[in-house]
């Protein structure tokens, strides 16, 4: 027995996701979305009040996603903060290099939309908020002298490579990322040298 087909709601989220991510969320209208999703106007709005609720529902999955990435670099290294974050830093290269690879939609959007009322604004800068909250957690965790310095220091490189793929693709700078972030994390972690006698 073949599956249910997905509901138009679900539809319409899963479109509006592609869409929004491939060319952004201003350069995509209603009309083109229901059209593409098999639904109708008033089935988006019935599941959504506006289009910038739709653009804050594909916002949450996109932060869901990104914590699915940071959390399985977390799972890998238990206890261990430095391998954690040098392991993110491994994979969201690998990503930056991958065809069709347009960054991270929260900054995208972030960008698109600088009013700090609109929905979509508030659901990419409380994810800012909250990484830069779980950097610090991990810079501290790691013995850094100043953690919530390098904890900013990591989430500009990161914010950096979601830019730079988009600027240079796969032959890009993001492929350093790791190694910038290892350089940061070692000077940041580094024993002052002691006197000598």
């Amino acid at each position: 027995m073949a599956a249910p087909a997905p509901k138009a709601a679900q539809r319409i989220l899963t479109t509006a996701s592609e869409l929004f991510y491939r060319e952004g969320a201003r350069a995509v209208g209603v009309d083109e979305i229901v059209a593409r999703a098999g639904a109708t106007k008033p089935s988006l709005y019935r599941a959504y009040e506006s289009k910038d609720q739709l653009i804050a529902a594909y916002l949450q999955g996109q932060a869901e996603g990104f914590w699915a990435y940071f959390d399985a670099a977390v799972d890998a290294h238990p206890d261990d903060p430095k391998a954690q974050i040098l392991d993110f830093f491994q994979a969201l290269a690998e990503r930056a290099e991958k065809p069709g690879y347009r960054g991270c939609g929260l900054t995208n959007a972030a960008v698109e939309y600088p009013d700090r009322k609109h929905p979509g604004r508030k659901v990419a800068v409380g994810h800012k908020a909250e990484l830069r909250e779980r950097l610090r957690g991990m810079t501290k965790a790691m013995g850094a002298k100043k953690p919530k310095k390098l904890a900013d220091s990591l989430l500009l490189l990161i914010e950096g490579v979601y830019v730079t793929s988009q600027l240079f693709g796969e032959d890009g700078p993001a492929a350093a990322a790791r190694g910038a972030a290892e350089a940061l994390i070692e000077a940041h972690t580094r024993e002052a040298p002691k006197d000598a006698p």
